[in-house]
C-alpha cells in the first residue's frame, strides 16, 4: 500500500504525536509499504530526510516549540501524483488535517484520522484561551472525525469519549506500540554515573515534555515530599520544555536540588540507559490519550505509578505492574511511591516482570499489524478515479465539496461553542 501521512508535529519535534507517526511509518516500511509524510518545517533541520515533504511554517508559535504550517503549495500535488496514495491518514483535525481532507476527497481515497490528543487541554497555547475555545476545539475535532472513513482511538477511554461526544464514524482502537528492542538491556549503572546518582539510590524517573498540560507541578510537589521523607531518593527527569526552570527552582528552594537530575531530551541508547536507571516511573498527566512513555518504561522492566486517567488505566494494573492512583491527591501519590519503595526485592521483581509482560502486549509489531488490517478493509471499499475528463471533473467537484465541509464544520463548531445552551455533545 501507498500511505500518505499528514501531521502538524513531526521530527525533530519531541512529542507523542511525532514519535507515534515515526514509529508507525518505520514499521509500515519494514513490512514493505510505502509511506509519504507531510509535515511542517521546524527551525532545526534534519539532513537527508527520505519520503518527507516539508511545508513552510511559522516557527515557535506563541512561544512554544510548535510550528504552524502555512497553506500547501502546488509542489505537494505533483508529489502526490507521483506517489499515487491508496489511503490518507490525518493526525490532526486542523491545519494539515484540513489539507488531508481535501486530498482524500479530491482523489476519492479513504481518510483515517487518529484522535491523538485531548485538544481542549492545550488551548493555553492560544492567546485567546477560554471555555468557549475549549468547546470549539472539541466540536471541531468531533465534526472532523465524522468526515473520516475511520477513526483510530489510541485507547478504550478515548474511544468511549468520542462516542459520547457524538462520533458516528467507525472507531477502532489502535495504540502506538512500543519497540521492545529499543528499551531492553539498558545500562542503568552508566546513566547513574553520568548524572551523578549514587549506585544505591532509589530513583524515581519521569520522561516527557516538561509542559503545563502534563500536570508536572502536581508531580513535582509529590516527589519533593517523598524525597524529603527518604534521604536516598533521587528524581531523574528526562525531557525539556517551558516548565524546566520552574521545576529546578522548586527543588532548589527546598534544598533538594542536588537530588534532582534534569537530563534534557535524550534519544536512543542514552534514553534506554536512563529508563534502566529508574526503580519506578512516575506519571501524573491527566491529558493523555495513551500512555506511550508508560509502555516504554515497562519495556525496560520499570514499574509505573500513575494517576487513574485516560491512557493510563489501560496500561497500569494496580499492584500488578505498578500502582494506579485512584484519588488524584498528592498524599495518595506519595503513598503509592512509598509502597513501592518499601517493597521486598522478590515482590519488586514480580512487579518488574509483569511490566515486561504488559509491554509485550503493546508491541509495535502488534499495533502496526492492526492498523494495516484496518487500512486494507477501507482500501478494498474505495475505487480511485482514473485520468479521464470525467474523473478530472469529479476531482474538482470533490475538492469544492471538501472545502464546503471544512467551512461548514468550522462554522458549526463555532456556533455550538458559543451557544449558552450547548449540551456538550456534538451533532454529526
Amino acid at each position: 500500500m501507498n500511505i500518505v501521512m499528514l501531521t502538524n508535529t513531526y521530527l525533530p519535534h519531541v512529542g507523542g504525536v511525532a514519535r507515534s507517526v515515526d514509529a508507525f511509518c518505520q514499521e509500515y516500511r519494514k513490512r514493505g509499504h510505502q509511506v509519504l509524510i507531510v509535515a511542517p518545517e521546524f527551525s532545526e533541520k534534519i539532513e537527508n530526510e527520505k519520503d518527507v515533504v516539508r511545508i513552510p511554517a511559522i516557527q515557535n508559535f506563541n512561544g512554544s516549540d510548535f510550528s504552524v504550517a502555512l497553506p500547501l503549495s502546488g509542489e505537494l500535488t505533483e508529489q502526490l501524483d507521483f506517489f499515487e496514495p491508496d489511503i490518507v491518514h490525518s493526525h490532526h483535525p486542523f491545519l494539515l488535517g484540513m489539507s488531508a481532507l481535501r486530498i482524500a476527497r479530491s482523489r476519492e481515497l479513504p481518510l483515517v484520522f487518529t484522535h491523538h490528543t485531548l485538544y481542549e487541554r492545550y488551548t493555553h497555547y492560544v492567546p485567546a484561551d477560554s471555555e468557549a475555545l475549549k468547546r470549539f476545539v472539541i466540536e471541531l475535532a468531533t465534526r472532523y472525525a465524522n468526515l473520516a472513513s475511520m477513526v483510530f482511538a489510541p485507547s478504550e477511554s478515548v474511544a468511549a469519549l468520542l462516542q459520547d461526544r457524538g462520533v458516528k464514524s467507525p472507531i477502532r482502537i489502535v495504540p502506538t506500540g512500543v519497540k521492545l528492542e529499543n528499551y531492553r538491556d539498558g545500562d542503568g549503572h552508566a546513566a547513574r554515573a553520568l548524572y551523578g546518582i549514587p549506585e544505591q539510590a532509589f530513583v524515581v524517573g519521569h520522561l516527557g515534555r516538561l509542559a503545563e498540560e502534563k500536570n508536572l507541578g502536581f508531580l513535582s510537589q509529590a516527589v519533593l515530599e517523598f524525597m524529603a521523607r527518604n534521604a536516598d531518593v533521587h528524581f531523574l527527569v528526562v525531557g525539556a520544555g517551558p516548565m524546566q526552570a520552574q521545576i529546578k527552582q522548586l527543588f532548589d528552594d527546598h534544598n533538594l536540588g542536588e537530588r534532582l537530575h534534569l537530563t534534557g531530551t535524550l534519544q536512543g541508547e542514552a534514553q534506554r540507559d536512563a529508563y534502566s536507571a529508574m526503580q519506578v516511573f512516575a506519571f501524573s498527566s491527566t491529558s493523555e490519550t495513551q500512555g506511550m512513555v508508560l509502555t516504554e518504561a515497562m519495556a525496560a522492566g520499570v514499574p509505573v505509578v500513575a494517576l487513574d486517567a485516560s491512557g493510563c488505566r489501560e496500561v497500569v494494573e494496580d499492584r500488578i505492574n505498578g500502582r494506579l492512583v485512584l484519588k488524584h491527591s498528592e498524599r495518595d501519590l506519595i503513598a503509592a511511591l512509598q509502597w513501592l519503595y518499601e517493597l521486598p526485592p522478590a515482590e519488586y521483581k514480580a512487579l518488574s516482570e509483569a511490566a515486561l509482560a504488559t509491554a509485550e502486549r503493546f508491541s509495535m509489531e502488534n499495533c502496526a499489524a492492526s492498523a494495516i488490517s484496518h487500512y486494507e478493509s477501507l482500501v478494498h471499499q474505495h475505487w480511485p478515479l482514473d485520468d479521464s475528463l470525467y474523473a478530472q471533473w469529479m476531482r474538482l467537484r470533490n475538492t469544492i465539496g471538501a472545502q464546503w465541509e471544512i467551512l461548514e464544520g468550522v462554522t458549526s463548531a463555532a456556533t455550538a461553542a458559543f451557544d449558552p445552551d450547548h449540551s456538550g455533545k456534538s451533532s454529526s
